[in-house]
This record gives structure tokens, C-alpha cells and sequence, in this order.
């Protein structure tokens, strides 16, 4: 199946470099450019892309409220937001992940791993790894913007709060069952599960609720 991908960014030759890049994939294709935030979210609604690669630093609306908007319309519950920054202690990042996006990616990553990091997203996993992301969570994740949902983690199961916990570290499936003595289909069923529980549409916003609501916290991983 080919990944349908929009490339919002306000350079233009970062969008080509990137474009050259996700056309020269045999599972990607580009249905679209945005220079700004708010030309990612009419593109969006006009194409329907199965990804964004945003930026977060753009003109008249930035990556983080495009994201948002995209996140909120229902209409567009199965696009995927992959945000773009130059460096990986930016604070926003954070604040995009809140607005729903699903991971993010340093400008000057390899052009492999930017394949990979949009098959990822496309997949519905979370661009997560225990390393800089925890590290930026851990610093920025102090004033609470997004309520936890009701009941928050204690409407989960034993079990399920220590999945949880293990997604809020940055593992994957694999890693999860690997580290419960699980198969990894029972590691997804038990993410997918704890996903409906909270109300949350992907990892990324599971590792949100967990430090949110106190269930991990900065200093722990």
C-alpha cells in the first residue's frame, strides 16, 4: 500500500530535498506541499494525506496549531502528523505532541531514517524513543494544557498500567512483550485496548496521559 505523504514546510528547498526523497520510496508518493501552517491544514482537508511531515516553525500558523486543527477535525481521524525541528531540545515539540502529533524528527536526520520514521507514523505507531523524547517530556512536561481523561490510568488494569508504563518509556510492541513475557499480538491488543480506554488516538498521546497523571514521572526512566 502506498503512503499517501503532504510535506509542510516554508523552505522550499527543504520540501524538495524532502520530496526527492519520499518519491524515490516505491511505498511513498507526495500529494501535496504547504508553505505555511494553515496551507498544511487547507491541503489536508483537500488531499487527505495518510501523513504531514510538518514543521514546526512556519509563517501566518505554526506546526503545532496546524497540527492541532488537524487532530480536532473528525474528519480527518486517520492523518497522521510527523513533526519536523531543528534541534531536538526544542520545548515545542512537546506542545506538539499534546496538539496530537504522532512523533517527531531532527532536520538533519538521515535520509533512511526519515523513510522509516514516516512508515512508522503511517503504521500508527508512535515516533518514540526512550532517549530524546523522554528526555524532552521529562524537562517541558510541567503545566498540564490537555485534561487527563476520566479516570485517567485508574481505569486500567494491573496489567494494562504496566503496558502503559513501558509505552511511556518509549518501547514498542516487541520490546513491551519481550519485557512482560507477552507475544507481541497480546502486547498490541493490550495497547489498542488501553487506547480506547483513555480515549487517545495513538502512543504518543498515551505517553502524554501517563506523566500527566502522575503515573510516570521525570527523573524515573
Amino acid at each position: 500500500m502506498t503512503i499517501r505523504v503532504l510535506l509542510a514546510d516554508d523552505q522550499t528547498l527543504v520540501r524538495a530535498a524532502f520530496a526527492m526523497l519520499v518519491e524515490s520510496a516505491r511505498d511513498m508518493e507526495v500529494v501535496g506541499e504547504a508553505a505555511s501552517g494553515r496551507e498544511a491544514v487547507g491541503a489536508a482537508r483537500e488531499v487527505r494525506p495518510d501523513l504531514v511531515v510538518m514543521d514546526i516553525r512556519m509563517p501566518d500558523l505554526d506546526g503545532i496549531e496546524a497540527t492541532r486543527l488537524i487532530a480536532a477535525d473528525e474528519e480527518l481521524a486517520g492523518v497522521r502528523v510527523l513533526v519536523l525541528t531543528t534541534y531536538d531540545t526544542d520545548e515545542n515539540i512537546v506542545e506538539a505532541l499534546r496538539a496530537g502529533a504522532s512523533g517527531f524528527l531532527v532536520k538533519d536526520t538521515r535520509p533512511a531514517e526519515l523513510l522509516d520514521a514516516i512508515r512508522t507514523v503511517a503504521a500508527g505507531e508512535a515516533l518514540l524513543s526512550p532517549g530524546p523524547t523522554a528526555r524532552l517530556i521529562e524537562r517541558f512536561l510541567r503545566s498540564p494544557s490537555v485534561p487527563v481523561p476520566d479516570g485517567g490510568p485508574e481505569c486500567l488494569s494491573d496489567r494494562e498500567r504496566g503496558v502503559l508504563a513501558l509505552v511511556a518509556r518509549g518501547l514498542n510492541n516487541t520490546e513491551i512483550a519481550e519485557a512482560l513475557g507477552l507475544s507481541p499480538l497480546t502486547a498490541k491488543t493490550h495497547v489498542s485496548r488501553i487506547m480506547g480506554k483513555l480515549g487517545v488516538r495513538d502512543r504518543a498521546q498515551l505517553v502524554i496521559v501517563a506523566y500527566e497523571s502522575g503515573m510516570v514521572t521525570p527523573g524515573t526512566l
